[in-house]
């Protein structure tokens, strides 16, 4: 027998009845499945070692079901929110269960992509159940725009949590599991059932744990320059990065020796290297070029 809901936190019935109220259906368009049990939500606070010193960010709060959770234990709770509608509502719901909290509590009503700024305290940690079509990017640019976020917990489609999780060699290792290790030590920590959503989403669902590098990986090349031959080695996955990154170094020869002066086989394929090997690849590249303009 499961335990009643506190009034605090909003259970399937509260979820509806905020919805109806609202006008809102959940749409695809936006990736909306709302969660609509407080014992999920209060293990994900859980699994993301929320603390009492926590400045957290969420994205997608939707009608608040996780919001109000992240509130019960941290010190503030940041919210961005896209949609006119649950932007507008959001704070009052906040107010009416959490009152004492409610000062705690800041709403950005914006693209998560488009962020650049949050108000208040810089943000120590990311906590999200992330629309499941722009999971990743979102991830990734919270990510880089807020240094500051040490731990981050995010709930994605079971697919696109395996993918961030992979290490090299795996099936499904690939350009996100590069880009989110470049910022992070990233684990699975755990699966989501359909159920204790609202729409039931016709996929699982999983949690994906990332804890900041405490050292940024040490390379003279950017984030953008590693990046950039990350996607020429997956843009063409089954080729050896000799052929893959040929159109990205301006010839095949020139990738073999960026390859080579990294210390990698050139009849190596991306799936096989870590980040920090593909770091050393943008390295060598750009010392081979220096090298040229001499």
């Amino acid at each position: 027998m499961s335990s009643p809901v506190p009034d605090t936190l909003l259970g399937p019935a509260d979820v509806r009845e905020l919805a109806a109220a609202l006008g809102v259906r959940p749409t695809k368009q936006r990736g909306q499945n709302f969660v609509i049990d407080a014992n999920t939500v209060r293990r994900i606070v859980r699994t993301a070692e929320v603390r009492p010193d926590d400045v957290v960010v969420e994205v997608g709060p939707g009608l608040g079901s996780l919001t109000l959770a992240l509130l019960e234990t941290a010190d503030r709770v940041t919210a961005v929110e896209i949609d006119d509608v649950l932007a507008g509502a959001l704070p009052a719901t906040v107010a009416a269960r959490l009152p004492e909290r409610a000062d705690r509590f800041a709403l950005v009503h914006s693209d998560a992509m488009r962020v650049t700024g949050l108000p208040g305290p810089a943000p120590t940690a990311l906590v999200a159940n992330l629309p499941y079509n722009v999971a990743v990017p979102v991830l990734l640019h919270m990510l880089d725009t807020f240094p500051s976020i040490e731990r981050t917990l995010v709930m994605v489609q079971a697919e696109v949590a395996d993918r961030l999780a992979a290490g090299p060699g795996s099936k499904v290792y690939g350009v996100p599991s590069v880009k989110a290790n470049w910022y992070a030590e990233v684990k699975r920590a755990g699966s989501i059932g359909r159920t204790v959503f609202w729409p039931a989403p016709n996929v699982d669902s999983g949690l994906v744990s990332l804890v900041r590098r405490a050292e940024p990986l040490r390379t003279t090349a950017s984030r953008r320059e590693v990046f950039a031959v990350v996607d020429a080695a997956f843009a063409q996955r089954r080729k050896t990065l000799r052929a893959a990154l040929a159109g990205w170094a301006g010839s095949a020869a020139a990738a073999e020796a960026a390859l080579v002066g990294a210390g990698v086989s050139p009849q190596a394929r991306g799936e096989a290297l870590t980040v920090e090997e593909f770091a050393r690849i943008a390295e060598h590249k750009k010392s081979l070029a220096a090298g040229q303009e001499k």
